[in-house]
């Protein structure tokens, strides 16, 4: 059975921790600034998801396949990484149909928002909260495991997640800021469900600690790299579309790949 060190474990747990806090960062440009550019929020958005594609099946499936070829030999290990890939883009397909994440779709110009009905956005507020709480479940445990095995793929894959929870932070915040005119219960929204991250880390690694080892790591870093590929196709590209005028989407998805790649080269020196 392998054993993770103390040491691993808290630098992981704060790495995946600093990820989380990002949502309240976007509660905070709700509340104390103007809307951000729409171009450099779409560049943001695409930069985030070429990040993590590409550390995605450049780093954490390799992992994955490297992992269960200490387990079952070189042809196992690429079998088995394949299908734990697969298995985690079903997952998160899974999760995405039982609890949708709506946050693409606010927009405080909707008829409801101008009108103020407070019901109704106290209820789209609650269900953004619900839904974007469970998809960082499983973004926390990736963060935690990639720093954990190996922080120069945990980190910049933290990095690409944070970047990704501002919108997020953002979407919980209009809707209870709109309905309760409180800074606070909007800032105290965003931060509980990006806490969401580092207490998925924890109870992870309390339901694996038992049992890790080779094929373990080889499963997580499968499901993982599934888990964060289809999170990037399915939810940063089409929205930095969304808000691109122009070729921010495809300049910014290059970007983050390429400074992924570098920084990946960077920290193996």
């Amino acid at each position: 059975m392998l054993q993770i060190s103390p040491e691993n474990f808290w630098i992981a747990l704060a790495v995946t921790l600093a990820a989380g806090l990002a949502t309240a960062i976007g509660s905070l440009l709700v509340l104390f600034s103007r809307r951000p550019s729409p171009r450099l929020l779409a560049f943001g958005l695409a930069f985030a998801g070429g990040a993590m594609v590409y550390v995605s099946l450049s780093e954490i499936l390799n992992k994955s396949i490297e992992s269960f070829a200490l387990a079952y030999g070189a042809r196992g290990g690429f079998t088995w990484g394949t299908i734990a890939f697969l298995l985690g883009v079903l997952a998160i397909v899974a999760i995405d149909h039982l609890i949708p994440n709506p946050h693409e779709t606010l927009d405080s110009k909707e008829p409801a928002f101008r009108d103020n009905n407070k019901a109704y956005i106290k209820r789209v507020g609650l269900l953004t909260a619900v839904a974007i709480t469970a998809h960082n479940f499983p973004e926390g445990l990736a963060t935690f495991f990639a720093t954990v095995e190996s922080p120069s793929v945990g980190m910049p894959l933290a990095f690409a997640i944070a970047i990704h929870n501002i919108p997020e932070g953002i979407a919980i915040a209009v809707p209870v800021y709109f309905a309760t005119q409180s800074k606070l219960h909007a800032f105290m929204a965003s931060l509980l469900s990006g806490l969401a991250e580092p207490v998925g880390a924890v109870l992870g690694y309390l339901l694996l600690k038992g049992s890790l080892s080779h094929a373990t790591f080889g499963w997580v870093f499968g499901l993982i790299a599934g888990v964060m590929v289809f999170l990037a196709l399915d939810e940063l590209l089409p929205a930095a579309k969304r808000y691109a005028k122009g070729h921010e989407t495809v300049y910014g998805l290059v970007a983050g790949m390429g400074t992924l790649a570098i920084s990946l080269v960077l920290f193996k020196w």
